[in-house]
């Protein structure tokens, strides 16, 4: 049952960039032959997650990826790399929709190329800027540390909201097409 939930993870991002061209970014959990209990809980949580995110990605962008996403409870929150590998810890509360938009960011590029840090260092975000200046005003900046950025990187749980959500998208496409990656 688990693995017809993820095909129609898959099947509706597809779906949706058959009926536009928008974003593909695809994604497929990698699962246990035989899940335990706690396993299938955790597939199930992610597997919601995960779709709401890339839906998220494919009503509003233009990104495309891979993404192989993994259940470790070795991860203690979670975590993801340009490589298109994406890791959900045991921990329930990081297993959100907030949660997926960050990651699939580190897997677009935030924090994990040197043309990100040198964007971030020179303060060189040519269309990014501009348009959290036009959510935030004539002062606001993008900041970045530790391989990630504010505002709207959606760092933390407490940042969440539908509003943040689309401008972190929206941010993120804007640091590609800047030169993020």
């Amino acid at each position: 049952m688990l693995w017809i939930s993820t095909l129609v993870g898959v099947a509706t991002v597809l779906l949706s960039f058959a009926t536009s061209t928008q974003a593909v970014i695809t994604w497929a959990i990698q699962q246990a032959a035989n899940p335990t209990a706690d396993q299938t809980d955790a597939y199930n949580r992610i597997h919601y997650a995960m779709r709401l995110a890339v839906e998220r990605h494919t009503r509003l962008g233009n990104a495309t990826k891979t993404i192989r996403v993994y259940y470790d409870t070795g991860v203690p929150t979670a975590e993801a790399n340009w490589n298109g590998d994406l890791r959900f810890g045991a921990d329930r509360a990081y297993m959100t929709q907030r949660t997926a938009l960050h990651e699939i960011g580190h897997t677009l590029g935030v924090g994990q190329l040197a043309a990100f840090d040198t964007h971030c260092a020179a303060n060189n975000w040519p269309t990014a800027t501009p348009l959290l200046q036009s959510w935030d005003g004539a002062s606001a900046k993008i900041n970045c540390g530790g391989g990630h950025f504010w505002p709207y990187g959606l760092n933390y749980e407490t940042e969440w909201s539908e509003t943040n959500a689309d401008r972190n998208v929206l941010l993120i496409l804007r640091m590609i097409a800047d030169g993020m990656r």
